[in-house]
């Protein structure tokens, strides 16, 4: 009995008409990076897991694919390591590799390693496959595409509002209306020092990351067991809650941590910003959201998460700054800023929405028949001349009845059907069939290419 083969929960394949849409998404993608002077890199699909373990956090950690060792990946390990349950200091004996969970730790280990040959600032884009072992849901995958910008090596404002400027830029060009939601880890972290919790700011920001996807009473509950007292928690809530345009958000944050140095610099910074985009046309709504925490660890400055607003899907887009992250690989003292659009996030919405060009549909321009070898060599030449001209022509490949081949092409939404058959041959000419409108007349081959190239 044959095995019935099937692909691993959280991936998917991928057939030809959805190529050509993710290859239309990644195209859009990448002429925005290019006309914002950003140039492309790539890095392995694998890392050492001591270069990824510890950078997400606990609950990325466990969401890393570790990769077993070749051999005995048993060998080093003893009762004692099993015993104690630790499970990072375990893998790291039955595994020195792992699946990067995501584009920006790479990209800093590339940036320490490469540190004599690049200049700064310096500018990349990154459309690469991750993998996270999280539970796969609608939006949610394990194995996905991130599409990263980032700039490193400055620490100017003026690259946050370029980036949201690509971001709108990008949604704009694919037609997805969405939020562009902005916070501060700074102010994240002057808050939890007005509620007396400061030693408590990653518990506080994994926590609150969760509140669209869980509701704020789950999140009340998990930062009780966190440790977070119910006075803090009080404090908290209304914080969270603040409402208004960005500026009467500001006035209140002002008047809330006007005793936060740490918490007055990311009020600042957000301030420019707002201040700054203003001056733009932008197609997207900018908005101050302090529940936007971004939970990784990395995240020091400006938060950014964009949301579609036409499909309940989540983030398709998040990123933020980060002013040391290379100095666990030996560079201190190195900030830098990046987003990361979701593509398969912003494929299902796509997809949902039906926001494809309807070019994307007629990807094969012109099939000849095949009517035998007789006339063979002669479709054969017609197929290299229309080629030279950059047409996408192909030649049914066996000599079978007509009807046939032309289910084929309609199956393939060919756009036309050209037949060479001895009479057209001999009169220099090529019968052509709009296989939409089912119109068929004798041309020559100027006029051919005239009709293809419109």
């Amino acid at each position: 009995m044959a095995q019935k083969t099937q692909i691993p929960k959280g991936t998917r394949d991928f057939s030809q008409s959805e190529m050509l849409k993710r290859n239309y998404l990644f195209d859009t993608i990448k002429r925005v990076f290019e006309k914002y002077c950003y140039l492309p890199i790539e890095t392995p699909a694998m890392e050492n897991l001591t270069t990824l373990l510890g950078k997400y956090g606990a609950e990325g950690d466990k969401l890393l694919f570790k990769i077993l060792n070749s051999g005995n990946f048993l060998k080093q390990v003893n009762t004692e390591d099993i015993d104690e349950k630790n499970l990072n200091a375990l893998a790291l004996k039955i595994s020195e590799k792992g699946l990067r969970y995501d584009l920006t730790v790479p990209f800093a280990r590339y940036v320490s390693q490469n540190r004599n040959d690049i200049n700064f600032p310096f500018k990349r884009y990154q459309i690469q496959t991750v993998w996270r072992a999280d539970r796969p849901q609608r939006g949610r995958y394990r194995e996905f595409f991130q599409c990263d910008v980032d700039v490193i090596g400055s620490n100017s404002l003026l690259n946050e509002i370029e980036l949201i400027q690509i971001a709108d830029e990008i949604f704009a060009n694919l037609k997805i209306g969405c939020i562009i939601k902005l916070n501060n880890r700074k102010i994240l972290s002057g808050i939890a020092e007005h509620i007396g919790e400061s030693e408590k700011i990653i518990d506080i920001t994994i926590a609150i990351d969760k509140i669209e996807k869980i509701g704020l009473d789950k999140v009340i509950s998990e930062l009780s067991e966190k440790g977070i007292s119910e006075t803090s928690i009080e404090k908290l809530i209304p914080i969270l809650k603040l409402s208004g345009t960005n500026s009467e958000r500001i006035i209140q944050l002002k008047n809330i941590l006007k005793n936060s140095e740490i918490g007055n610099q990311g009020i600042i910074e957000v301030e420019q910003i707002l201040t700054l985009i203003q001056s733009f046309s932008m197609n997207s709504e900018v908005v101050l959201d302090l529940t936007l925490a971004r939970g990784l660890n990395y995240y020091t400055g400006a938060i950014f998460e964009i949301v579609a607003t036409d499909m309940n899907i989540g983030s398709i887009c998040g990123g933020g700054r980060y002013d040391d992250l290379t100095s666990i690989f030996g560079l201190p003292n190195v900030s830098g800023v990046g987003i990361s659009f979701g593509a398969d996030r912003i494929f299902d919405v796509l997809n949902q929405l039906e926001l494809y060009p309807k070019y994307l549909e007629k990807n094969i321009k012109l099939m000849i028949v095949n009517f035998g070898d007789e006339v063979l060599l002669n479709s054969l030449q017609l197929l290299e001349k229309l080629r030279k001209e950059n047409i996408k022509a192909e030649l049914y490949p066996d000599s079978i009845k007509v009807k046939k081949q032309l289910n084929y092409a309609n199956k393939r939404n060919v756009e036309y059907i050209a037949m060479l058959g001895q009479d057209e041959i001999a009169n220099n000419l090529i019968s052509l069939k709009n296989m939409k409108t089912g119109d068929q007349h004798k041309v020559n081959f100027e006029d051919l290419l005239n009709i293809l190239q419109k």
